[in-house]
This record gives structure tokens, C-alpha cells and sequence, in this order.
């Protein structure tokens, strides 16, 4: 694929991550993302594995140096190792770093036909160790299945980050002995505030929780060293002194981290979103299927660069709908 100019948006921000989503269907139902009788698009609307390939080649070409995929759950895409491979393929040839998401539940078949096809680190999306908690939050008797699909990709030889939406009177009094469980078991740990997108049953507001108040929590079980470290994405990190791991903060309403975005995200139909907070958005699939696709979406990543905003503007409060209509599932987590 011919090689084009390196993605630059109006704010002279470098975009070099792509979050590629395959589908936006999962095999949990996680109260704070989808209700439970969630609406999946339509099969015919999704790529198919051959236009995500060209389509993330088409990337990399523009100088996306990383990829992340996602869904919904990746690993419910039938045949989703197809383009895993693939992609895997363009290692050292201008793609630094294949990754994934997801919640486990199918990681133990997985695992080590992901490390075979070059991925080295996966995020896995884990809110508690509590199986009574668990089936409440996901809708899913599945944490067996979680925990061993985490067991199979450390067994298998991928670096493991766990990612857990802190939830207030859900999982607010487990962070502790998370963070404990994940850094003995070699894991980096990540919490991220809920966010307002799509709609649920129920109010966010009752359960968010505010992470510059989760921080001064943990402050009184542990001893917190902030670190540079910056893994490209909007984490701010810290060392727990006592365990020696590495903690992440995502703070997208308390602690916006825009000024140094550096990613856009594709939705399995082939619709670029700017910004996860914004409805900017770029029509991939049409380009993909017109009679010039390489032109027409080199045209689509340019118009992309010039309407990527400054800063999302991300709200949550009672009595509010979310801050977009679209669910967390459907732009690729």
C-alpha cells in the first residue's frame, strides 16, 4: 500500500493508535455498559474480517504504529484469529504493537494462538474478585472463566494489565485487595471512572466514583510514588511502594487527559470517531467499498484529522441522559 503523510490533526497532535473495533456484540452484560435485551447491529453492517485487514493496513500506512482491537468482545468474532494473524504479519513492517481488550471470558482458548501471532500484552476488563459481585455486575456467572483466562495468558506468555471501572458501594471497598491480588499475580492494574455513554438501566450517578477520591482511599492503605511512565495512552501512573507494582488512573471527568491524545477509533461498521466523547465522525465503510478505496479513504483520514476536537466534554450528573447516545460496545471499548 502506497505510503502517505503521517496523520496530524489540527492541534498538531500525532495520531499513531488505532482502536479497531470487530464487533460490537459481547458474552457479558456489564450494568454500567449495555442493558441486558441490548440491540446489536445487524450482521450485514459489520465488516468482514478481509475489510478490517485493508482497513488497518490503510492505517498503518498514515503511521498508526499501534492497534489495538476491540469490541463489544473480540474474541466472540467468529474467525477473529484471521485477521489477528494478519495484522501480526505487520510487525516491524510500520506496525510496532498488536493488542487487544477483553473480558477473558474466551481467553483460555485463545491465549496462545494470540502470543503465536505476535501479540505480547492484552487489557483485561476485571471490576471484582467477588463471584457473587461478578454475576451481579456482568449479568454472567463467568468469573471461573475470567480468572482462568487470565491464568492461560500469563501461562502463555503475554503481559496482562487489568483494567477495573471503580464502581462507589459496588466495588469500592475490593480496590484495595485488587490491586494487591493483580501486582502478586504480576499485573499491572488500571481504574477508570465510568462513563456516561449509552444507556442503561439505572443511574451512573449513584455509582460513579470520583478517582481523586479513590486515590486519597488507597493513600491510607498504601504508599503511592508518581511515575512518568506513559504507555501512550491517558493513564497517569503510580508505584505502590508496597506491593512494587505499577497502578493507572483514567480520570476522563475528574482529570481530562485530551492534550495529548494521540488515538482514533473505528467501529466494526467502519465509522471513525475522532474523539470517544465526540460525534465527529468519518464514514470508513463507504470508502472501503467505493470504485478507488485506497484514495477514497486516504481522503476519509485526512477529513478526519481536520474535524478531531481539542477535548471531549464529558458530563455526568443525576436526572442526565448520557453524554452520547451511542454505547461504549458500539465505538470499541
Amino acid at each position: 500500500m502506497t505510503q502517505h503523510a503521517p496523520l496530524i490533526d489540527r492541534f498538531d497532535r500525532r495520531v499513531t493508535y488505532l482502536r479497531l473495533s470487530v464487533t460490537d456484540r459481547c458474552d457479558l452484560r456489564c450494568t454500567y455498559c449495555m442493558p441486558e435485551r441490548m440491540q446489536f447491529l445487524p450482521k450485514a453492517d459489520v465488516l468482514s474480517l478481509e475489510e478490517l485487514e485493508v482497513l488497518a493496513k490503510g492505517f498503518i500506512a498514515r503511521g498508526i504504529s499501534k492497534i489495538r482491537l476491540t469490541g463489544g468482545e473480540p474474541l466472540v468474532r467468529r474467525d477473529v484469529m484471521q485477521l489477528v494473524r494478519a495484522l501480526g504479519r505487520e510487525l516491524g513492517n510500520g506496525l510496532d504493537e498488536l493488542t487487544l481488550t477483553t473480558n477473558a471470558m474466551q481467553l483460555a482458548t485463545y491465549a496462545e494462538y494470540l502470543a503465536a501471532a505476535g501479540v505480547e500484552r492484552i487489557n483485561v476488563s476485571l471490576d471484582t474478585r467477588d463471584p457473587a459481585l461478578f454475576a451481579q455486575l456482568t449479568r454472567r456467572d463467568g468469573l471461573e472463566r475470567v480468572l482462568h483466562g487470565i491464568a492461560a495468558a500469563r501461562a502463555a506468555g503475554l503481559r496482562v494489565k487489568i483494567n477495573t471501572v471503580a464502581l462507589k458501594d459496588q466495588n469500592e471497598g475490593e480496590i484495595p485487595a485488587l490491586i494487591r491480588w493483580a501486582h502478586e499475580h504480576g499485573h499491572d492494574l488500571t481504574l477508570i471512572e465510568v462513563m456516561p455513554l449509552g444507556e442503561v438501566e439505572g443511574e451512573r450517578v449513584d455509582h460513579f466514583l470520583s478517582l481523586t477520591a479513590v486515590r486519597a482511599a488507597l493513600e491510607k492503605h498504601f504508599t503511592l510514588t508518581d511515575l512518568p511512565d506513559s504507555t501512550g495512552g491517558p493513564s497517569r501512573y503510580v508505584r505502590v511502594e508496597e506491593t512494587g507494582g505499577r497502578l493507572g488512573f483514567i480520570s476522563p471527568l475528574t482529570n481530562n487527559f485530551c492534550a495529548g491524545c494521540n488515538r482514533v477509533r473505528v467501529t466494526a461498521t467502519g465509522q471513525l470517531y475522532a474523539c470517544l466523547g465526540g460525534a465527529e465522525q468519518v464514514d470508513l465503510r463507504e470508502a472501503l467499498r467505493s470504485d478507488a478505496p485506497e484514495a477514497r479513504l486516504a481522503e476519509a483520514l485526512d477529513t478526519a484529522m481536520q474535524i478531531k476536537p481539542e477535548r471531549h466534554h464529558f458530563r455526568i450528573a443525576e436526572g442526565e441522559g448520557p453524554a452520547l447516545a451511542r454505547h461504549m460496545s458500539v465505538t470499541g471499548g
